[in-house]
């Protein structure tokens, strides 16, 4: 197995992870259930009845990296296992071991986006448990997950926010966060680690939003004299829709009261989206603000490569990986079972030469060990 020894090694990375378990009363390395999880929802296992199966299918495959002492756990065991792990250590050594894998280095320039998924089937009525929001960070163009963190509820959104920011590298990028996260105390993070700033807005943040709209409204009837500004316009157009999206940027922000309780704030950004489809016209304006300069076609590019997490992960995440339909709800097991899944699809979507979708390619996975090694970096 000479491929399997130059890989970077997954299980360096647990193989000193806190094992919730009790010791004298544990029949699995809890390195091996990791590991065989992994794969298995890289191989199209949707629940872990279908992980433990897909595992003692493949045993002798897995014999040849893998200890597996008591042979491949029940999936009573990966459940209860999954269901004790903590969902923060557990992202952190996931994401170390991404980062050491890919060579991210900090001051890239990237677009982070954070955003916020419920996994709709998660609740437990019976126990009074809602279900599970969790928050994500995409790296929009390396199509990687870069964190996680679970919260109980999408009101709960801005303290996961708050918790996550600081373990990450922003240095050199650039974030990106729906109106939920349009906060002074967010924005002061991101500049504090060396990022920079697009924010949605909303009604969320007092009368800011209104001010924002009000102020191009004005600008706009008198077409901007005397203001500076930067307009950028793009129309896409395919199967019988065509869309144009206008940005217009100013570093006209003195005039906002509360410009210095909001840290590095320069720019301030409105969108129109004007879509037409079969004669009929739509149109919706959103408002942002910025950390960056007065460059209308760069802003339009970051807000546009935000909705990667919507596009390159959510979608996926629901068709590819039917995660809507999980059912899983003990303990941890629903934020567990998550970050396999962001880490599946991280795994698959760094394949440039794949020739199909990440669901065929989940079936590859399955069929073709040598495959599912290469999306693990084994070769």
């Amino acid at each position: 197995m000479d491929e399997l020894e130059k890989a970077p090694s997954l299980k360096d990375y647990f193989e000193t992870f806190p094992d919730p378990r009790v010791r004298l009363k544990t029949r699995h390395k809890l390195v091996d259930i990791i590991v065989m999880a992994l794969c298995g929802v890289i191989a199209g296992c949707d629940s872990w009845v279908e992980i433990a199966l897909f595992c003692k299918n493949r045993l002798d495959w897995f014999r040849q990296f893998l200890e597996l002492p008591n042979g491949v756990p029940s999936h009573d065991t990966f459940g209860r296992v999954f269901s004790l792990l903590d969902p923060n250590a557990f992202t952190q050594c996931f994401v170390s071991w991404i980062r050491d894998t890919f060579a991210l280095e900090e001051g890239t320039e990237e677009v982070i986006a954070l955003d916020g998924k419920t996994l709709r089937r998660s609740h437990d009525r019976a126990n009074g448990k809602g279900a599970a929001h969790m928050v994500s960070v995409w790296m929009v163009h390396r199509r990687l997950i870069l964190g996680q963190i679970k919260t109980e509820s999408k009101s709960n959104e801005i303290k996961a926010l708050e918790q996550i920011l600081p373990a990450l590298s922003l240095k050199g990028t650039v974030v990106t966060i729906d109106a939920a996260g349009c906060q002074k105390k967010i924005a002061e993070q991101i500049i504090h680690q060396g990022g920079d700033y697009v924010l949605s807005l909303k009604g969320n943040q007092g009368t800011l939003h209104k001010e924002v709209r009000l102020y191009f409204e004005s600008a706009q009837k008198d077409h901007f004299k005397g203001i500076p500004h930067a307009i950028h316009t793009t129309v896409d157009g395919d199967h019988g829709r065509i869309e144009t999206r206008q940005t217009i940027v100013t570093d006209d922000v003195e005039w906002f009261e509360d410009k210095a309780q909001w840290k590095g704030l320069k720019t301030f950004a409105m969108i129109t989206a004007t879509r037409e489809i079969r004669g009929k016209i739509s149109r919706e304006t959103r408002y942002f603000i910025s950390s960056l300069p007065m460059d209308a076609r760069k802003i339009a590019e970051i807000v546009r490569a935000h909705w990667g997490i919507e596009n390159g992960l959510h979608w996926c995440l629901d068709i590819a990986f039917r995660e809507d339909e999980s059912r899983v709800r003990k303990g941890h097991g629903p934020a567990n079972l998550g970050l396999l899944r962001r880490i599946a699809a991280s795994l698959i979507k760094q394949d440039t030469a794949r020739e199909a979708g990440v669901s065929a390619c989940r079936k590859k996975a399955s069929w073709n060990q040598d495959y599912l090694l290469q999306l693990l970096r084994f070769l």
